[in-house]
């Protein structure tokens, strides 16, 4: 019997496709709602059936597909006893056993923190972990969205460190394209895993700065209320909003990256200074209304990390990352700057502060001042 994990989606957001080699019977864990017909059109083609999906934890930064492929499909909804999803069909708690497909071996460990309702599905060769363990320098899910407990996540990973070593980590998240590995390989390069007393945990992610977090708990009243509109709830397109900021710690230094005006950069471009423009939205961005700068070179952040390779020949220009608003540009810059660029900056603000400044310049030309409406995100 040999299981097969897939990962489906081309962002942050992890979902799994998982089953039996030769079975027709599959599972989704942590699906996301935007790519649930995308979800259904891949078991239909591939003649599969789905038998459950199951989500690890209420999710806070985007709206579950675990609500609409349950209705679209049929198939049980599994969540924890505790999660407070109007629809779950399915409650496991800590210590439950099953099998999935009345073949492999599934322990729920009960692992909170992060929620009230996070747990970890224990199969015989890996973890998923939801948001209770990132993979290396992410850490993992912030403790400070309501049901969060950094003391009650100093004992998820207590239970964590538990587990055999040979275990890969499959987490619901990742914003630098890591890659799944053994929980021994875990234990050396996450520093949610350093040994500490709970004390020294909890001051730890205390200490730590954290992004704003009020537009979570509209995504989470969602999630709650089973919605099956992916505009059931605001999101920003660009902050890795689960992930702990400030875990980066090896090289800290060079994760502090500059950032350029949309004025000077401007400037440099009209006196044809050797610069390589790296955006780093999705393609769909680049025809949207913001459109692209000139002559850039694409490459969305999901896939930076693993293709370095194909940046080398800029390694010696100056090269300024662009996304929408900043986020997404200054994790770009970050994992530019770990690989030994040397000079590489974000265009600050993003294409949203470059239009508008392009509104603003147009107005002074044409003597009308700077009054007007603004560019919309």
């Amino acid at each position: 019997m040999k299981i097969f994990c897939e990962q489906l989606n081309p962002h942050a957001c992890k979902t799994y496709l998982v089953g039996i080699e030769g079975s027709p019977e599959v599972a989704f864990i942590d699906p996301v709602i935007e790519h649930v017909n995308d979800y259904a059109d891949l078991v239909k083609k591939r003649g599969l059936k789905v038998s459950k999906v199951i989500d690890t934890h209420s999710h806070a930064d985007h709206i579950s597909g675990g609500a609409s492929l349950k209705d679209m499909l049929g198939c049980d909804y599994v969540m924890h006893t505790l999660a407070p999803s109007q629809c779950a069909n399915f409650r496991v708690q800590d210590g439950f056993e099953w099998k999935l497909f009345n073949k492999i071996p599934i322990r729920i460990l009960y692992t909170p923190g992060h929620t009230k309702d996070s747990m970890s599905l224990v199969f015989p060769d890996r973890v998923f972990t939801g948001d209770a363990l990132f993979l290396d320098d992410g850490g993992a899910g912030r403790d400070d969205l309501p049901g969060g407990d950094p003391g009650e996540h100093w004992e998820t990973l207590q239970k964590l460190l538990a587990l055999p070593e040979n275990l890969v980590v499959y987490p619901a998240h990742d914003y630098r394209n890591r890659t799944p590995s053994r929980l021994k390989q875990q234990k050396k390069t996450n520093p949610h895993l350093k040994p500490r007393t709970k004390q020294e945990f909890i001051n730890y992610i205390n200490d730590l700065k954290l992004g704003p977090a009020d537009w979570m708990k509209n995504v989470l009243k969602a999630n709650y209320a089973c919605a099956h509109d992916p505009k059931a709830a605001w999101i920003p397109a660009d902050a890795p909003a689960c992930e702990v900021k400030g875990t980066l710690e090896p090289n800290a230094n060079q994760l502090q990256v500059s950032s350029l005006p949309p004025k000077i950069l401007k400037q440099k471009m009209e006196g044809k200074e050797d610069l390589v423009l790296l955006d780093v939205r999705e393609a769909d961005e680049l025809v949207g209304p913001l459109g692209h700068l000139p002559g850039i070179v694409h490459m969305p952040i999901a896939g930076l990390a693993a293709k370095l390779a194909e940046l080398e020949k800029y390694k010696g220009k100056e090269i300024v990352t662009v996304c929408r608003s900043g986020g997404r540009a200054t994790t770009a810059a970050q994992i530019l700057g770990l690989a030994g660029f040397p000079k590489v900056e974000v265009l600050a603000g993003g294409m949203l502060a470059w239009r508008e400044e392009e509104r603003v310049q147009g107005m002074k030309d044409r003597g009308q001042g700077a009054k007007g409406s603004r560019v919309q995100g």
